[in-house]
């Protein structure tokens, strides 16, 4: 019997198409260090969990959006993301929480950096 290797999951950051720079890395590049080696320690593992983690690590917070959920001290990095076509997982937006509800303009980036990525689908599936 044969066995496929099943493929792993990519990670992708969105870029704006205007500046080209990516809200998420611009986040994280502005940490310390031990609270950027946590994001990416995170991130990797929503990477090897093939784009799915339950709370306290992950939440869903509307449509397809969801969370990634980075407590350091008492930082609360938020960094918001979803799953693609051919197994990428695209990071949207980050922010710091400051306040118990997720406010609303947060998620409003989130959604639109989402529906950037949907209408130019050509740019962000990868194979």
């Amino acid at each position: 019997m044969i066995y496929k290797k099943e493929e792993e999951y990519k990670v992708k950051f969105y870029e704006d198409a205007k500046t080209g720079r990516s809200p998420v890395l611009d986040y994280i590049a502005h940490l310390s260090d031990k609270e950027e080696t946590k994001v990416f320690k995170y991130i990797n593992y929503l990477k090897i969990n093939r784009g799915v983690l339950d709370e306290p690590y992950s939440k869903h917070i509307k449509g397809k959006i969801r969370e990634l959920r980075v407590d350091f001290s008492n930082n609360r990095h938020r960094i918001f993301y979803f799953t693609f076509i051919n197994k990428n997982i695209i990071f949207l937006h980050a922010f710091l929480k400051k306040t118990q509800k997720t406010p609303p303009e947060e998620i409003k980036k989130a959604e639109n950096n989402y529906y950037n990525v949907i209408n130019d689908y050509e740019k962000h599936k990868q194979k």
